[in-house]
């Protein structure tokens, strides 16, 4: 604390005992009066006779004069008060001629730093305040590009940085930035220039600065900025803008444009960090560290975990290849190239070093499938095969010479070529034994055992076919597990079997029974007791 403190707070410690005092002595005159006028009261009571009437109360007295005291006081406690304001105005128009010092000094240095020729173009509208509303900052910026190619391909353009560095009002460094940008964004020396400065702005925004001053080497930039020049290359226009944008968001915020020694220590920055880049981009180019970055995941990866797609060159991770290939087959679509705009298609010979087997096999059948036409295409109706075939693959069982087939059985039966397994082109199902498609699915209520096809008369079978299997009886288990098959795939099994002629032919009608029972709905099944009901 200064002297100057101390002493206003020794003033005002002498204002507050001054009207304390002050107060006690009005407080004592209050006293003094109050008892005389109780005392008069008392003695008129004492001199009326006994009969007359005694007043209610006293008459208040009449007003007297505060005394010398009580004025003595109040007076040396308004003179402490003015005393107290007296010196507190002094002290804020101390404090307030040294902000506006401040201010013209550094209004002096700002005009000491401007070029001659800037001077005598618009040094008669320079104008600043006498005080801002807060501490100048100042940004300084630069963006720089390698003329080199460095990257490991030819169509690498190089590499590029953008460096940053804002300064506080007395000139110490608040924040410094230095990274690189992506190869793409680079166009140019002043496309990196305007990325600068958007970073600058956005950074001082960042840091709840309101009021700074922006310098800058380039003077193509500042005319830009100024309003002096139009851009014409659509992304530096649409950085302008951008930095435009930032700049109305502050309170106060000029562009100036200084000599290139004004902002060596940015430069520095910038040069340092492309020198970093540079080496680090040669390494790769040398085999030192052969990384590459790719696009889908952003992540520097081996050039030998890489994929090229075949047809339009595109390059990604083999990571990022397989989850984009597993996300389309498990879709049902046939994967092409990642990149936004090609619809180059991959193929399996390519895919081979990053999918898996069964991938591998899922994406053959796409293709396999987009190949085959919607209306040449048969899925083999049995559960365990569901074989994909077209319509000239199908295997007519009338053509072999041993063939068990009536000549009726020609227009529609056939074989799985995976499987081997008969069944009805027409209906879709498992081969329907000694019964036309018609047959089969009519629902006109008559009665017939499902694996001879006779009649049934009055609920009786007229032929000698068991009503059930022994196997599918369902038997009490001691041990609780009654009903429950060993192997679940157990009543697959006779799909597969050695003699697949009289599986198809006899007991295959069994499991159209139950495939028809699940998927056609409305008919009863008691056995092999069959009837059609409409």
């Amino acid at each position: 604390m200064s002297a100057a403190d101390d002493d206003l707070a020794a003033l005002h410690h002498q204002v507050s005992l001054a009207s304390s005092a002050a107060l006690s002595a009005s407080d004592h005159d209050l006293a003094f009066h109050l008892q005389l006028s109780e005392a008069i009261h008392a003695s008129l009571l004492l001199q009326q006779p006994s009969n007359a009437a005694i007043p209610s109360r006293p008459a208040p007295p009449l007003p007297e004069e505060p005394s010398d005291a009580s004025c003595a006081l109040a007076v040396h406690a308004a003179d402490l008060t003015r005393a107290e304001q007296d010196r507190r105005d002094a002290q804020a128009c101390r404090a307030y001629h040294a902000r506006a010092a401040a201010s013209v000094r550094v209004a002096a240095r700002d005009l000491a730093a401007i070029p001659e020729d800037r001077w005598a173009h618009d040094g008669d509208y320079f104008e600043r305040p006498l005080e801002g509303g807060g501490a100048l900052f100042r940004v300084l910026f630069k963006g720089m590009a390698s003329r080199e190619v460095v990257g490991p391909r030819d169509r690498d353009p190089g590499v590029g940085v953008l460096a940053v560095a804002i300064c506080g009002p007395r000139g110490e460094v608040v924040l410094r930035i230095h990274k690189p940008v992506q190869a793409q964004a680079q166009q140019g020396r002043m496309t990196l220039e305007a990325m600068a400065l958007v970073e600058g702005l956005n950074a001082a925004l960042g840091l709840g600065i309101r009021t700074l001053n922006v310098l800058t080497d380039n003077k193509p930039l500042h005319n830009h900025m100024s309003g002096i020049w139009r851009p014409r290359q659509k992304r530096l226009v649409d950085m302008i803008n951008e930095a435009l944008s930032a700049k109305r968001k502050f309170e106060q915020c000029e562009i100036l444009c200084f000599a290139r020694t004004q902002v060596n220590y940015v430069t520095k920055l910038a040069t340092d960090s492309l020198q970093t880049q540079i080496a680090k981009a040669a390494a790769v180019s040398a085999g030192k560290e052969k990384r590459e970055n790719c696009t889908i995941c952003l992540e520097d990866t081996d050039v030998s975990k890489i994929h090229a797609v075949e047809g339009c060159a595109q390059r990604f991770c083999f990571s990022c290849m397989k989850e984009h290939v597993k996300v389309k087959l498990l879709h049902g679509m046939l994967p092409a190239c990642p990149q936004d705009g090609w619809t180059t298609k991959l193929t399996v010979e390519g895919s081979k070093m990053f999918l898996s087997p069964r991938l591998l096999a899922i994406m053959v059948q796409r293709i396999r499938e987009a190949q085959i036409p919607p209306t040449h295409k048969i899925y083999c109706p049995y559960p365990k095969c569901s074989a994909l075939m077209s319509m000239r693959e199908l295997i007519h069982p009338m053509q072999a010479s041993s063939s068990k087939y009536t000549l009726v059985d020609a227009a529609t039966l056939r074989k799985c070529v995976k499987c081997s397994g008969s069944f009805c082109i027409s209906c879709k199902v498992p081969w329907h034994h000694q019964m036309t498609c018609y047959d089969y699915k009519r629902r006109c209520g008559y009665e017939f055992c499902y694996t001879c096809g006779k009649e049934w008369k009055e609920k009786k079978a007229t032929c000698s076919c068991p009503l059930w299997d022994e196997r599918n009886i369902i038997r009490d288990d001691p041990q609780g597990n009654a009903g429950i098959h060993d192997d679940p795939e157990d009543e697959y099994d006779d799909y597969y079997d050695e003699d697949e002629n009289n599986y198809y032919v006899g007991e295959g009608h069994q499991y159209n029974v139950d495939y028809h029972r699940q998927y056609d709905g409305g008919d009863r099944h008691h056995g092999h007791f069959y009837q059609y009901n409409r």
